[in-house]
C-alpha cells in the first residue's frame, strides 16, 4: 500500500481552477487535504499563501505540499525562504520524481499558464508517490543545502 501524506494546498488567482481540481484529486488517492487558499480567483499575494503552506510542512504539521500559480515560480520562490524547505518547480513527471527522489523536496510548484490541469494531477500524483532514499547518492548533496541553511540563518 502507498504511503498517504497530509497535503497542504495553495495557489494564487490564476491557479484558483487548479487547485480546486487538486484538491479532490489528493483526496481521491487517499491524501488528507488542508486548503490554504486561495478561496476565489481575486487577487491576493501569492507569497503569503507559499509561506504559510511551507511553514506549516517545516513545523511538521503536514508532509508534503502542493503550491500553483501563473507559471509555478513566484511560489517556489516564496516556499524556499522557509528555512528547512525545499520547493521545486516540476512541469512533468520526471522532475517531479527527482525533486523527490534527488532533493528530497518536501513541495512541488506548477503553472496554471503552463501546464493542463490533467498534467497537473499526474505531476502531483508521481511527487506523491516518490520517495528520497535516505543513505544513498544524493544524501550528501541535500546534506550540504542542509548544513549551510544552517550556518547562514
Amino acid at each position: 500500500m502507498a504511503q498517504k501524506w497530509r497535503v497542504a494546498l495553495g495557489c494564487d488567482e490564476a491557479a484558483y481552477e487548479m487547485k480546486q481540481a487538486m484538491i479532490e484529486h489528493v483526496r481521491s488517492l487517499g491524501h488528507e487535504v488542508e486548503d490554504f487558499g486561495t478561496h476565489d480567483a481575486q487577487p491576493v499575494l501569492y507569497p503569503d499563501i507559499a509561506f504559510e503552506v511551507a511553514q506549516a510542512i517545516a513545523d511538521g504539521r503536514f508532509d508534503r505540499g502542493i503550491l500553483m500559480c501563473g507559471t509555478g515560480i513566484g511560489v517556489a520562490i516564496s516556499a524556499n525562504k522557509v528555512p528547512g524547505i525545499r520547493a521545486a518547480q516540476a512541469h512533468d513527471t520526471y522532475s517531479a520524481e527527482r525533486a523527490r527522489k534527488s532533493n528530497d523536496a518536501q513541495i512541488v510548484t506548477m503553472g496554471a499558464r503552463v501546464i493542463g490541469i490533467e498534467l497537473a494531477k499526474t505531476v502531483a500524483e508521481t511527487f506523491l508517490s516518490s520517495e528520497f532514499d535516505p543513505g544513498g547518492r544524493s544524501q550528501p548533496k541535500v546534506d550540504r543545502i542542509e548544513a549551510y541553511e544552517r550556518d547562514h540563518r
